[in-house]
């Protein structure tokens, strides 16, 4: 029986990991309340609406092709073999379609934002399909995944403002090293298919226990930042907290993982950064509208 409307629709929702969103939109959020608040401007529905869409759209055009050309190595791996590419429940010709509409609408949606973010749109979708085939080559393919979500903020900053400035710049550094650190828990599940396969990631290179170390590092770097932001914008008590329970957030996964027990990798990776997120820009935001 072919499948119904709304059941295609959730197998695509379910292909991009649309809960995943809770990484890029909270940022997003952040980056526009940011230039509202430096700028002067009130809040304008129909920016947000486009800049919420924009982060949507590039979002599923970059899961739909890192789900796309990793479809061999998925069908491979025994965690990842019942995703709807190797499960033949999405296929690929549509998969990549599903790539191309969703890209196509991001740059038509940048188009009603300003020019600036028009012309960058190209550049910004380079990086984050680009992102995809990094750890082919590169034990560094975290960071590219940071580099790729840290745009968020950036670009929702540009909406509004049309011009760079340093604090956005700040959080996106901060986004860089946040998920380059949870991306690391998250590959320790998949140590001796990467190997196999000859594929790049730090923990494949350095070994669980000091992979676990550098993933430690990078989220005490993304603190350090949010310290330092703090510093530099406009902030005050709310702003604190809300950094604080991102720390202890943070630092409560770095408990729960191990080099021998990684059995709760997932709640660290998906549950606690979600967490992280939401709650760190709720108080951001929150100190910038009612201060």
């Amino acid at each position: 029986m072919p499948a119904s409307g709304n059941t295609r629709l959730l197998n695509y929702f379910s292909l991009v990991k649309i809960n995943h969103t809770i990484f890029s939109i909270p940022f997003a959020l952040i980056g526009f309340a940011l230039a509202v608040k430096a700028h002067g401007e009130n809040l304008n529905l129909r920016l947000l609406i486009l800049v919420l869409l924009s982060v949507f759209f590039a979002r599923n055009s970059a899961m739909g092709f890192n789900r796309y050309v990793d479809r061999e190595f998925d069908r491979k791996n025994p965690r990842t073999a019942l995703r709807e590419i190797p499960n033949a429940i999405i296929s690929p010709q549509s998969a990549l379609i599903f790539v191309i509409i969703n890209a196509l609408l991001f740059i038509l949606t940048t188009w009603f934002l300003n020019p600036l973010c028009f012309f960058l749109s190209p550049v910004a979708l380079l990086v984050i399909l680009g992102y995809s085939v990094t750890k082919r080559f590169t034990a560094l393919s975290h960071m590219f995944l940071g580099l790729a979500l840290a745009l968020a903020p950036i670009g929702a900053y540009l909406a509004v403002a049309a011009r760079f400035d340093i604090l956005p710049l700040i959080f996106a550094i901060i986004v860089i090293f946040w998920v380059a650190g949870f991306d690391i828990l998250y590959a320790l599940q998949d140590i001796d298919f990467d190997k196999s396969e000859q594929l790049k990631s730090l923990p494949v290179y350095y070994g669980s226990r000091n992979a676990l170390v550098l993933s430690a590092l990078f989220h005490l770097m993304a603190v350090i930042l949010v310290v330092f932001a703090g510093f530099s914008g406009p902030f005050h008590l709310v702003y604190w907290i809300g950094a604080l329970i991102f720390t202890v957030v943070l630092t409560y996964e770095h408990t729960i993982v191990k080099p021998d027990d990684i059995t709760r990798v997932n709640l660290a990776f998906a549950t606690l950064n979600g967490m992280a997120s939401v709650i760190f820009a709720c108080f951001v935001i929150a100190d910038l509208y009612f201060y």
